[in-house]
């Protein structure tokens, strides 16, 4: 189901269009290009990312048109010929894509999405292709990694007051729940995507009153049966507890209710949280749950655990809706090949940061898991041509150190890409929010511990077939003018 119904057409980087009216008359017109979508470096300098967006890329390139407003503004621009004008007047999308499925552990380099077509429609397409997969990828990501910080208890997106934006917030907060959040605070994300929707109080309802008692009072008798209150609007220990306890024995306890908790926003949490457990525990509340926020990470909230914390949930918002650590996810949309007369040519861009140099040629991803284990041995990035025979050893090398190579046995080969466009329409059926979420969780199951480490984990292999590899090797030989 299509959420937003804006025209997001000429979100778009004024080059897309003048490459393209470039193009409109020269030999390139009809040209078949393949673009790919691939990243640099994992965020926060981590061992995997998580893919996420392809929902809303589905959702950006089932409605590409330019509406008359968009051509009258075009045309006032005086930068394109009538010819190109009334081509997107009339323009029809009609690219093949694919896409890695929302969920998926990705690393850099690997294709994430492909697109072939026109050039010119490969070429429009980038600005947006780029924004929605980058900022989902990027606060799934950074989801994934405070919820594995967590170690299995409940984290809460609260970030949408602080987000770039209603879209960031909006979208922001799907991404983080495909990452592992089990709720938001942003209930349109939770109407639209059916996920759970939390929250409580702020202390603006503890300040109404004229006194705290008296706030928690009116709260547990509206709320009986999802009684959790802000105890830390004066004191924490003084006041807000022994005013929870109050309330749960004077209202929730005579009506059969038990309270689900209380939460705290400030102070030094790791004390707090084992005091108010003691205390909690001696009113007879053992079963009263300790959500705590106040700017968390995975970093404090890895620390706060493993000095003790008697915490039950984290309502995290800022640095995980901004992912303000990495301001963004670094992917980029470059030309791997063009097709003319059923002929594919790969195409390279070379740079002297070797990072940024190009994988040419039309590409298929693999992942390889062990048969045994079930975990993921390695990627390969083969020729659209090749195939991985699983029922044979097969000998992975490292693209840089060729030297370092390994024979894999006993595994399973599976394709990391799946069509979602073929001539323009679409051909896949997208998951639910949930279901992406179940299979995010299996997919990061089946990386190693190591992998999952955050400082220094282990350096996950994507290679390069040995095809692929002299492919590059020789389109690099010839931008140097050397002879074979």
């Amino acid at each position: 189901m299509k959420i937003d119904n804006r025209n997001l057409t000429m979100i778009m980087d004024l080059y897309e269009l003048t490459m393209s009216n470039g193009i409109f008359d020269s030999r390139f017109k009809d040209t078949i290009t393949y673009f790919d979508m691939f990243f640099r470096r994992v965020p926060d300098n981590g061992g995997y990312a998580i893919m996420a967006g392809v929902q809303q890329l589905i959702d950006y390139l089932n409605d590409l048109h330019f509406d008359e407003s968009d051509i009258e503004y075009l045309r006032s621009l005086s930068l394109f010929s009538d010819e190109f004008i009334d081509y997107l007047k009339n323009f029809k999308f009609c690219c093949d894509v694919w896409a890695v499925k929302e969920g998926t552990p990705i690393f850099p380099q690997e294709p994430i999405v492909t697109v072939r077509g026109p050039a010119i429609q490969c070429m429009i397409l980038e600005t947006m292709l780029l924004l929605v997969i980058n900022h989902q990828s990027l606060i799934a990501t950074k989801a994934n990694r405070i919820c594995r910080a967590a170690e299995g208890r409940p984290v809460m997106e609260f970030g949408a007051r602080r987000a770039q934006g209603a879209d960031a917030a909006y979208y922001g907060a799907r991404a983080a729940i495909i990452g592992g959040c089990t709720g938001t605070s942003n209930i349109r994300t939770a109407k639209d995507f059916g996920t759970a929707a939390s929250g409580t109080m702020a202390h603006s309802w503890v300040q109404l009153f004229d006194d705290e008692y008296t706030a928690f009072k009116t709260y547990a008798e509206k709320y009986p049966s999802s009684c959790l209150l802000l105890v830390d609007t004066y004191n924490v220990l003084k006041s807000g507890i022994p005013n929870a306890i109050r309330v749960f024995d004077e209202v929730l306890k005579p009506k059969g209710f038990r309270p689900l908790g209380i939460r705290i926003d400030s102070g030094d949490i790791t004390y707090l949280s084992k005091k108010v457990r003691k205390m909690l525990d001696d009113a007879g509340y053992p079963d009263a749950k300790i959500c705590v926020s106040n700017s968390l990470d995975e970093y404090l909230i890895r620390d706060m655990i493993f000095q003790g914390a008697r915490v039950d949930s984290f309502g995290v918002g800022e640095r995980l809706i901004t992912a303000s650590s990495e301001a963004v996810f670094g992917g980029v949309y470059k030309l791997a090949a063009v097709e003319e007369n059923g002929v594919i040519t790969p195409k390279i861009k070379v740079s002297e940061n070797t990072a940024k140099i190009t994988i040419p040629g039309v590409k298929i991803p693999w992942r390889l898991f062990d048969r045994e284990t079930g975990k993921a041995l390695a990627d390969v990035i083969t020729l659209n041509h090749e195939k991985i025979d699983d029922t044979k050893p097969y000998e992975i090398f490292d693209p840089t150190y060729t030297w370092k190579r390994k024979t894999v046995e006993n595994f399973r080969a599976e394709k990391l890409q799946t069509q979602i466009f073929k001539d323009g329409k679409q051909v896949y059926n997208s998951p639910t929010v949930a279901e992406i979420k179940q299979y995010r969780q299996e997919a990061v199951d089946s990386l190693w511990d190591e992998v999952k480490r955050f400082e220094k984990p282990h350096n996950y292999y994507v290679d390069l077939s040995e095809n692929l590899w002299n492919q590059r090797n020789e389109l690099l030989r010839k931008t140097r003018g050397e002879k074979k």
